[in-house]
């Protein structure tokens, strides 16, 4: 409860407000049967007077008025209070997210952040939402309507002895077969998210190998698993009502069972049996209600564990300041920005499963002098991308230390770090808006002359002027309304944009000619003189006229130089540009 008590806090008067209005409603709940009381009695006594019924049936309807008043302002409050509670808390969630590294993000899986974020955090707020109409409402009015029955008649109270222990029982009895089946159906939730945004986001490719038939099984997989999940969790809910309700009329018939025979008897007015009977009836309605909100707590309280293993995660990168000390004795804290680009790798090994043996970057030593043009190249899956990925601290090293500017990479700001390296990765992601709002991403304050300016040194201006709106072209959702090679040069234009110390380009050029490519490599020698460029491409066109080339196999550097020395000197390099450019003198 003090882990969701600071979500409570900034709305506390509602918090409050809300089941206080509830409490006006069960007074006059359990006022009400008073009225019907005095009328029953009198008529039986034969003194019920025609001034007595209108006084009755007044004191009924303002107690009614009353009631509205008690339940509508509990309604309005605590809806208040529900809403920013799940706003709130999913502000956290969302803030949490951001801050997770790529292992945190893969460790909970996308598909089980989206369920989190939306579907339990529902089943958390409404709970929230029961809790402030019933907490006090529910208890409340069990409390006051055995007040007022053993005020009537103690001895017949005893009833409520046996009826009110078995209803607890068979609460007891739910809640601990519910909440692991409440715990599956959440987790059944996460794997139909799942396959829904897998197929939707890779649709294209679904249809292009004419698989939908395969998708629509496996979805009707996770469905029935839903289902069945749904199921099972529902058997602990369709059970109770009537069992509950069985309960409640059998304490009503012992109730009328053992008052009849003392009504008989002149002991007791009829008008006193019917209000019994009355309060019994909210002293049992109460308990369901009560077990009720128990039930649904089972699987609150199964979707608050799983949104409070995403807020309990930490980062496993985070930032790692300097504290130093002025002579003055001023005690700072030292941050350290980029500002020529050399790169040094130290001995460095990286395994992406941390139990793994198979190192995926293997006792990396490596140093770039700043400005430098490095290109990355060989096979597929030998550590390109994680290689690079270690500057940004996208990941850190299990072993070993990465330095830009001879400061190891922990010891910036993760801000400041990713600030001044700008990275265009194999999947090139843009966002919904305009073509400007995506280019802004590199700098959310350039004008549209620096914005014609990166486009153009990225072959993107053509394209972008031939649609009708230029750049106030809505991209659509992952850029689905652009092609490969164009979405590619937007990516480009949004790196240069930033002006990075470090771009790091990531076979980002795959999907364009060769003409284009070699016009983009042109603008970075001049648009970026001073940065330091690193590009991973299997084309030996897009490294061969690099400062350094690097060869890699099986998470190693094998062979570095200029492509004249490689040729020399790598017997692999020279066999991949024998491969590539084939028909021309490899030289």
């Amino acid at each position: 409860m003090k882990r969701w008590f600071k979500y409570v806090k900034p709305y506390w008067p509602w918090f409050v407000l809300g089941p206080v209005c509830m409490i006006i409603e069960v007074i006059g709940e359990v006022r009400m049967p008073t009225f019907l009381q005095a009328v029953i009695n009198a008529a039986n006594d034969g003194t019920l007077t025609a001034a007595m019924g209108w006084r009755a049936m007044g004191g009924m309807v303002l107690n009614a008025l009353i009631m509205m008043a008690g339940g509508v302002g509990g309604a309005y409050f605590g809806a208040k209070a529900q809403v920013n509670f799940a706003a709130d808390l999913r502000a956290d969630i969302y803030a949490r997210i951001q801050t997770f590294s790529f292992s945190n993000i893969d460790k909970f899986s996308t598909g089980s952040l989206v369920t989190r974020m939306t579907n339990d955090v529902t089943q958390v707020t409404n709970f929230v939402g029961m809790m402030l109409r019933m907490m006090l409402r529910a208890p409340g009015m069990m409390i006051a309507a055995l007040i007022m029955a053993i005020s009537i008649r103690p001895r017949l109270s005893l009833v409520f002895a046996v009826s009110i222990p078995l209803l607890l029982i068979g609460v007891a009895i739910v809640l601990s077969i519910g909440f692991p089946r409440f715990k599956r159906m959440q987790e059944k939730i996460d794997g139909i998210n799942a396959a829904v945004r897998e197929n939707v986001t890779n649709v294209r490719v679904v249809k292009s190998f004419v698989r939908e038939d395969f998708e629509e099984e496996k979805f009707g997989k996770a469905n029935r698993d839903l289902r069945d999940a749904n199921i099972s969790a529902v058997k602990v809910m369709i059970t109770t009502q009537p069992l509950m309700t069985l309960l409640m009329q059998g304490t009503i018939l012992a109730l009328v069972l053992i008052g009849g025979p003392i009504i008989l008897e002149g002991e007791m007015p009829v008008g006193d049996l019917s209000a019994f009977i009355t309060y019994a009836m909210q002293i049992l309605t109460s308990l369901l209600m009560m077990s009720f909100m128990l039930m649904f707590s089972s699987r609150a309280m199964a979707s608050g564990k799983r949104i409070l293993e995403v807020l309990e995660e930490e980062s496993d990168i985070t930032d790692r300041l300097w504290e130093l000390t002025a002579e003055d004795g001023t005690p700072y804290t030292f941050t350290p920005r980029v500002t020529r680009g050399a790169i040094e790798f130290r001995d460095v090994t990286f395994r992406y499963y941390k139990t793994s043996e198979d190192a995926v970057l293997n006792h990396i030593n490596l140093t770039i002098p700043a400005g430098a043009t490095v290109g990355i190249t060989g096979a597929t899956g030998c550590g390109k991308s994680t290689l690079v990925s270690l500057i940004p601290r996208l990941y850190d090293p299990d072993e070993g230390s990465v330095l830009v500017d001879g400061v190891d990479v922990k010891d910036y700001r993760l801000h400041d770090l990713r600030d001044d390296v700008s990275m265009v990765l194999q999947n090139n992601t843009l966002f919904s808006g305009t073509i400007a709002d995506n280019l802004r991403w590199g700098d959310q304050n350039a004008t549209d002359e620096d914005i014609r300016r990166a486009a153009a040194f990225a072959q993107a201006d053509k394209f972008i002027d031939s649609f009708p709106d230029g750049y106030d072209t809505v991209i659509e959702q992952g850029g689905t309304n652009v092609s490969g090679g164009q979405k590619q040069r937007l990516c480009i234009a949004r790196a240069l944009l930033k002006k990075p110390k470090i771009l790091i380009l990531d076979d980002s050029t795959s999907a364009v000619d060769t003409a284009t490519e070699a016009m983009i490599r042109k603008a970075f020698r001049e648009e970026l003189q001073d940065s330091t460029k690193l590009i991973i491409s299997q084309r030996i066109t897009s490294v061969m006229d690099a400062d350094l080339i690097l060869v890699m196999e099986e998470g190693r550097i094998t062979a570095g130089g200029t492509h004249q020395e490689l040729l020399r000197t790598s017997q692999t390099y020279r066999e991949i540009c024998e491969s590539q450019l084939e028909g021309k003198e490899v030289s």
